[in-house]
Formats: C-alpha cells, sequence, structure tokens
C-alpha cells in the first residue's frame, strides 16, 4: 500500500494513540513489529501516520499493549476504519491542511466549547465579518484566496445547522463583541446572528464584560473539541504559523479547567443576551 504524503491530523491522532499504547506496555518498536510479525518499518510507518492499519492489526496490536480500555479499543477501531470524506475535501489543494483538519475534526466532535476574546469565534460569524477578518491579513492575500477562506468558514457552520448538531458552548470577551472589524452595518447583522444562534438549544454563548475584575485570562483563547473519550479530545489554538492542535492528556486538563475559569466569571446566558442586546442598540 502507497504511503501517505500528507496525513490528516485526525490520522497523525490515531497514530499517536497507538504510539503511547505502545510506550505504556514498555516495548520498542522492533518488540511490537515481532510480536505483530511485520517489520519494524512497518510499525513506524502506522505510528507516523504515513499507513493506516487495520481493525485486525489494531486489535491485535491493543492485545500485545495489555490494553484493557475496551472503550478507547472501540474508539481507535473507528477512527482506522473511518472512510469519511466529507464537504472540506473540495478544498484540498486550495487551502493550506489546517483548515480541512479543523473541519474534520469538528465534523467528529461530540461537543465544541471555543473562548475568544478578540474575535468573533468562527462558526458564529457572518459572512462580511469573515471577509473582513481575512482581508486585514499581512501580507495582503489575493481575493480569490480570500474568498475560499471565507467559503470554507461559511461551510464550517454545518456542525450547528446538520439535523443532529453539535452541542456548542462560546465565551466571548466583550471586547470582541465591541470591535468593529468592517463598518457598522456588519457590527450590527454579526451581533444579530449571535443573538439568533444564541436561541439555539444546542448553542450556548456566554460574555465575559469588560467591568469584571481580577480576569486576566484573555490569553487564553483556543477551542476545545469533544472526543468519543475524554482521553481522546482535542484543542485547538491559533499559533504563528497556523493552527495547533493539541492532545496530551496533561495539556488537556489543564484547557479544561482554564476553559471552566473562564466560564465561571462569565455572564449567563440570559445575562449575555441582554448585554449584546445592549450593545447592538448603542451601533
Amino acid at each position: 500500500m502507497a504511503l501517505r504524503r500528507e496525513p490528516t491530523a485526525r490520522q497523525l491522532r490515531l497514530a499517536a494513540e497507538l504510539r503511547r499504547l505502545r510506550d505504556a506496555a514498555g516495548l520498542t518498536a522492533r518488540e511490537a513489529a515481532t510480536l505483530l510479525g511485520v517489520s519494524p518499518v512497518q510499525i513506524s510507518h502506522i505510528e507516523s501516520g504515513l499507513a493506516g492499519v487495520s481493525e485486525s492489526r489494531l486489535r491485535s496490536l491493543a492485545a500485545h499493549y495489555a490494553c484493557t480500555d475496551r472503550q478507547l479499543v472501540e474508539a481507535l477501531v473507528a477512527m482506522a476504519t473511518d472512510r469519511t470524506r466529507g464537504w472540506w475535501e473540495e478544498f484540498r489543494g486550495l487551502l493550506p491542511t489546517p483548515f480541512l483538519d479543523l473541519a474534520e475534526l469538528e465534523h467528529h466532535a461530540t461537543f465544541l466549547r471555543e473562548a475568544q476574546f478578540l474575535y468573533v469565534p468562527g462558526p458564529l460569524q457572518t459572512e462580511d465579518y469573515a471577509r473582513a477578518v481575512y482581508a486585514y491579513r499581512v501580507p495582503e492575500l489575493p481575493e480569490h484566496e480570500v474568498e475560499l477562506r471565507v467559503r470554507h468558514r461559511m461551510r464550517r457552520k454545518v456542525i450547528l445547522e446538520r439535523p443532529t448538531p453539535t452541542p456548542y458552548e462560546a465565551v466571548v470577551h466583550e471586547a470582541a463583541l465591541r470591535i468593529m472589524v468592517s463598518d457598522r452595518a456588519t457590527s450590527r447583522a454579526q451581533l444579530a446572528r449571535v443573538l439568533e444562534l444564541s436561541e439555539a438549544e444546542h448553542v450556548t454563548v456566554r460574555v465575559v464584560p469588560f467591568d469584571l475584575e481580577g480576569f486576566a485570562g484573555a490569553g487564553s483563547a483556543m477551542t476545545y473539541v469533544g472526543g468519543t473519550l475524554p482521553k481522546l479530545d482535542t484543542v485547538v489554538r491559533d499559533g504563528p504559523h497556523g493552527a495547533a492542535f493539541i492532545d496530551s492528556e496533561a495539556q488537556l486538563g489543564a484547557f479544561r479547567t482554564l476553559f471552566h475559569k473562564v466560564e465561571d466569571v462569565s455572564l449567563d446566558p440570559k445575562r449575555s443576551r441582554d448585554l449584546i442586546h445592549r450593545l447592538a442598540k448603542e451601533l
């Protein structure tokens, strides 16, 4: 089987989990290969995401690694055998890979939690708001590149609009709601969109107000993506060269705590909507 040229974030996550299981068992890649009856190179390819792994081979590896977590094994089997080719595939070769990886991650998410302090969260953005954000980039993007990114961002809203939507919670700082990335009309429409979505049963929007004392969490922006098991959760953070995907258990625990710290000091959903209504009237 030909090796993958560019594994997706989901394929790399499966590879990382298999490597963690082997490490926990105290086995080297060569020892694992001997137990499985394959070459060490094949184990290396599987653990780097360059090659897939069949269900039977994955279950054999889990048995050799003495993994007794049946739920984890079943979740890894589901990842290994998934053949979904979602809407994001139409952007392959047109946008950087992290755009596609984020869309695939959201597609499989059991829940999404987002904390943003300078921008309205992506799934809540209007088309004009998103266009203004991408058009401000330095170096400036060609118009067709901006439009590709806007179209991709609008397609991501499917997680909130499909028949079985993904539970979504956003904690947004008042600053993000007040900053006018474009003109007043765009800001009004954006606030109206946030209010509209916040009325949905599966969407919760909370606001961190300006007058909150002792809030030093403005650097804790994140998208927390729920996996089928807590240890398969993922945190996505914007980095200087694109999105960074974080999946170590220690860091996941830290980001869970960080999100709840921000959530705990935010306004409840009703008071948040009242504040957004007031901000809209001021425009």
